[in-house]
């Protein structure tokens, strides 16, 4: 790495996300398990396979349109579960409060956890608490994890793209970063536009269902978007990929936010969606069970997998031009998660 410090672009899952993970925590920590650089874990024990995941939340602000910070982290917990395959199990939540963060706030939160574990169907079953002085929180930072069981049959990782497959997302891009922008009104701009939070574990299944548990990898499109999941798959399977800008949808309000304040819509975060690779002759399946959920109907296959150009990904223009969508570098943006 060529920087001696951390900066805030460390954790906002481009490049230097990627640099700080491969170049500063693996030479330490690397295992064969750690190593696949997954969503989740997946842990093999007496003939069983564990998924295993742990995040943090430190969004700002704390309540935004379409949810809040206690909804973001049982939902994201849960996606990385799902994007694996597994079906959740339980939760654990530990909280950092500030000292001076009101009560009714943080009954708030508690009730969007309830709420949102029972949207999942799974339960909270550990936490814990932790008080620091005024100033050290930016009022509470929430940590999760999460435990799964894979079904049998089931084998879904971001190394697993093959040549053939077919890409699939389940909506547009661009709402829950976008969403949270707003919400902190920095830039004199007001909209409608809210997260996109979900969880997405029963869409998952519908999927594996519709397939017999054939798709091939999957992943949500986080921190640094679809541009960079896309290429962490590329470059994790030794693949190419080739997406259609037609085909990606981006809402016309979070379009135009991007077209006055010079951001990308490939590189917002996002809550609620995934990106799936399944092969050629089960993705009509794939797709037609993903338009059943409430979570997929906007579902769109939006590219390919080629054999050639191995780790990159090309995003066909409308213009019919060609564009290398590349990690993000640095942030497009404030940080919000």
């Amino acid at each position: 790495m060529k920087e001696d410090k951390i900066l805030l672009g460390h954790g906002a899952g481009g490049k230097l996300s990627c640099d700080l993970v491969k170049e500063v925590f693996l030479p330490f920590l690397d295992n064969e398990i750690l190593g696949s650089l997954d969503d989740s874990a997946v842990i093999r024990t007496e003939g069983s396979k564990v998924a295993f995941t742990t995040d943090s939340y430190v969004v700002k602000p704390l309540f935004f349109p379409g949810g809040d910070i206690g909804r973001l982290s049982i939902c994201g917990t849960v996606n990385d579960l799902a994007m694996v395959g597994a079906r959740p199990v339980g939760i654990s939540t530990s909280f950092i409060l500030e000292e001076g963060f009101a009560i009714e706030d943080l009954e708030t939160v508690l009730s969007s956890i309830d709420k949102a574990s029972l949207e999942a169907g799974v339960n909270v079953v550990a936490g814990d608490t932790k008080v620091v002085e005024h100033g050290a929180a930016q009022g509470l930072f929430i940590t999760t994890s999460g435990v799964g069981i894979v079904p049998g049959g089931v084998d879904i990782s971001g190394s697993h793209a093959m040549p053939g497959d077919v890409v699939i997302i389940n909506g547009p891009i661009g709402d829950h970063e976008i969403g949270i922008l707003l919400a902190r009104g920095e830039f004199s701009l007001k909209g409608e536009i809210k997260s996109d939070c979900a969880p997405l574990n029963g869409l998952v299944h519908a999927m594996l269902d519709a397939c017999n548990n054939g798709i091939h990898a999957l992943r949500d499109p986080t921190r640094g978007g679809l541009a960079t999941v896309l290429w962490e798959i590329a470059n994790a399977s030794g693949v190419g990929i080739i997406v259609d800008e037609e085909r990606i949808r981006v809402r016309e309000e979070v379009r135009g936010v991007c077209d006055l304040l010079g951001f990308d819509p490939y590189y917002l975060a996002n809550e609620g969606k995934l990106v799936a690779f399944a092969p050629q002759d089960k993705a009509e399946g794939v797709l037609e069970a993903m338009k059943r959920d409430p979570l997929g109907r906007e579902s769109a296959i939006i590219g390919n997998v080629v054999d050639k150009n191995q780790g990159k990904v090309i995003l066909k223009t409308r213009i019919k031009g060609h564009r290398l969508l590349e990690p993000l570098s640095g942030e497009q943006f404030p940080r919000i998660c």
